[in-house]
Order: C-alpha cells, then sequence, then structure tokens
C-alpha cells in the first residue's frame, strides 16, 4: 500500500487503487474463463479497463496478443499484479 492510497474506514477504495498501478502489467480475470494480461492504460468510475500490449487467454489457453484491449468493467471478476 502507497501512503497516497486513501482509506474508507479499513478498506482501500479500487479506483485509487487502479490509479496507483497506471502504467504497471496486471492480470484481469473475467467471467467466462476469459483473461487478459499487459498494462493498465486507463480506467473509467464503471471500471472499464484499457490494457495496452495485452495477451489474451481463454481457459488459461493463450489466444493471442492484442495491441490495445477494452475491457467492460461489469466483466471483471479480479485485477492482480502479475
Amino acid at each position: 500500500m502507497n501512503s497516497g492510497d486513501k482509506k474508507v474506514g479499513n478498506m482501500l477504495k479500487p479506483l485509487n487503487i487502479l490509479n496507483s498501478n497506471i502504467g504497471k502489467r496486471v492480470i484481469v480475470e473475467l467471467k467466462g474463463g476469459r483473461e487478459y494480461r499487459g498494462i493498465l492504460d486507463g480506467y473509467d468510475p464503471h471500471m472499464n479497463l484499457v490494457l495496452k500490449n495485452a495477451e489474451e487467454h481463454v481457459n488459461k489457453q493463450p489466444k493471442g496478443n492484442l495491441e490495445l484491449a477494452i475491457v467492460r468493467g461489469d466483466n471483471v471478476i479480479y485485477i492482480s499484479p502479475p
């Protein structure tokens, strides 16, 4: 946790955590067994995400590389560092 992360009670705000990970590699697991691994380039209040240089995986199998991937926030199960 960075000293700049904002807390609500004992919990960190999710958008502040996303903001502190801009420009860093992340893993985004989606509903339906889909996963993207790439550099977090942006997000919005709905947790829609923009990833650069993303690798797409379906059911843990690599499916291809994308220069840019836009992920709809309501499909996200979790976002994690690699």
